[in-house]
């Protein structure tokens, strides 16, 4: 279910690997944990593992945990009434207690990357402080390998149970970001593929409050138009979108109008382009590329990101080892190095040191034994 479709890759030329390397990479959504695989070998299927992103140059990569998907799921239309992932926990032989609950099913994901931090030997920095993110940057100043950082987020919260406190046991499994809808509509919002497709509740609006409270960086992917739209509303930070496209280079339901764009900028929150056909309308960097420009034109190089949704269930062209693809790529549509830089991974550090700090005292981070 994660390929790579094998057609030509671009040539990519002296000047694009030496930027690569110099550059800070942060990738705002991959699906890997959802796969059983062992993060710390190489595999030969999916998308990532560890030592792919070390090929890759990636500081920061963001592990999404999937918990529900509908049965025959598409773009437009799906309701909550039916799931694929039980039967692939159960398959799995993950936990019992993970087979009925959505919640077990994230809390056992952060376990996953857990035991992966712990056996990479530092090789894998977990990510859910301000202050991990400054001894990520002096490791990887002194280190070689470079180690890199894992940051855990929730794809759609419908892992809450209906309960709101489970935010905070989120939050202390490791969470750090999380959208409100997945494909398919919940107690918090409508989500773009759901049934009705509408804003957000009274419970989703107390959700993104505690959010923000809690230093979780709220993610409008997958939101309907009037939820992002609500979002948008009543943001006091910095707002992602960590993984999709932009309708005007791929008109796809899914991906943002350029009002949705400017809306995320007034935030000072960036936007993830990701590399598979329903993002980009195809699966070449050239097409992510173009995507991360026109945002780029339209409201400022700070806003770009990358969302790439590895492991999603997706098909692209080239796999995080293969990153080099999408620095040659904006090169070739005429951002200077510095702009690459801020594309690639710097945008996104400044979002995350912005939203990982709370908003009240009581939550915030531990002191430094």
């Amino acid at each position: 279910m994660n390929t790579i479709d094998g057609k030509p890759l671009i040539e990519v030329s002296d000047e694009a690997k030496a930027l690569h390397e110099t550059l800070a990479i942060v990738d705002l959504h991959s699906d890997t944990l959802l796969w059983k695989r062992d993060l710390l070998d190489r595999a030969d299927r999916g998308h990532m593992d560890l030592p792919r992103l070390r090929e890759g140059n990636v500081a920061l990569q963001v592990f999404s945990s999937v918990t529900k998907t509908p049965k025959g799921q598409n773009y437009d239309a799906n309701g909550a009434d039916s799931d694929n992932i039980t039967m692939l926990a159960v398959a799995q032989l993950q936990p019992v207690r993970t087979w009925n609950s959505l919640l077990e099913r994230s809390l056992w994901h952060a376990q996953k990357l857990g035991r992966a931090v712990v056996g990479s030997g530092g090789d894998l920095i977990k990510i859910g402080y301000v202050r991990d993110l400054d001894a990520l940057k002096l490791a990887r100043s002194e280190k070689k390998p470079k180690p890199i950082g894992a940051l855990l987020s929730i794809e759609g919260l419908q892992n809450l149970e209906g309960d709101l406190a489970n935010l905070d046991t989120l939050r202390g499994a490791g969470f750090r970001m999380a959208g409100l809808t997945h494909f398919f509509d919940n107690d918090l919002a409508g989500s773009m593929h759901g049934l009705h497709k509408g804003g957000l509740t009274e419970k989703g609006r107390a959700a993104v409050r505690r959010m923000e409270e809690l230093g979780m960086v709220v993610d409008i992917a997958h939101c309907s138009h009037q939820c992002v739209a609500d979002i948008l509303a009543m943001a006091r930070r910095p707002v992602v979108s960590s993984h999709g496209g932009v309708q005007a280079t791929c008109k796809v339901n899914r991906n943002l109008t350029d009002e949705e764009i400017r809306g995320v900028a007034k935030t000072g929150g960036v936007i993830g382009i990701g590399y598979w056909d329903a993002a980009i309308c195809n699966t070449s960097p050239r097409a992510a590329a173009r995507a991360m420009k026109h945002i780029r034109d339209l409201v400022g190089i700070e806003h770009v990101a990358l969302g790439s949704d590895f492991d999603g269930a997706t098909t692209v062209r080239f796999d995080t080892a293969q990153l080099v693809q999408v620095t040659q790529a904006l090169l070739d549509e005429g951002f200077t190095p510095d702009e690459v830089r801020a594309a690639m991974g710097r945008n996104a550090l400044r979002v995350l040191r912005e939203d990982l700090k709370p908003l009240r005292m009581a939550v915030d981070q531990p002191p430094v034994p």
